[in-house]
């Protein structure tokens, strides 16, 4: 598991203090993984609810943890495989049929609304933006660089 520095947990601890919106040096169950995102982790919505011990709905918005209990799940997020940049472009590549580098914007919308960590309308609205050419291709190389970059 990864060992992070004292500098590192410094920064960590800060940035866990800003999601601390009633001033205890706690957060709720359903901010850990938006602070896990903001301190460039990339878990799952499944992953970190598995992380957390599988909580109800009810618990999720009503319990809370403290910066000691939160840092042993950043390490177990910290560990989980990662995908690269050439693995999401391996991906997509099967959904170019006319191998040139593009997938349809269409196609693409209804791959991520309804396969793996399915994404709803406005999330991909956003994820989408700026990225269809006027035929509503998607160039997936720089879709996968955009994606990452976010």
């Amino acid at each position: 598991m990864t060992e992070f520095t004292p500098d590192q947990i410094e920064d960590f601890k800060e940035a866990f203090g800003l999601f601390d919106r009633i001033g205890d040096s706690q957060v709720a169950y359903n901010q850990v993984a938006d602070i896990m995102r903001a301190l460039g982790q990339n878990p799952t919505n499944k992953d970190v609810t598995k992380i957390l011990g599988n909580p109800s709905a009810d618990d999720m918005a009503n319990k809370r943890l403290n910066f000691d209990a939160f840092l042993p799940m950043l390490k177990q997020v910290d560990a989980l495989p990662k995908g690269t940049y050439d693995d999401y472009v391996e991906g997509l590549r099967v959904f170019d049929k006319e191998g040139n580098g593009t997938v349809m914007g269409a196609e693409l919308r209804i791959v991520l609304s309804t396969l793996g960590e399915k994404m709803n309308e406005t999330e991909i609205d956003s994820l989408m933006q700026g990225q269809e050419d006027e035929n509503g291709s998607v160039h997936y190389e720089a879709f996968v660089k955009h994606i990452m970059s976010v």
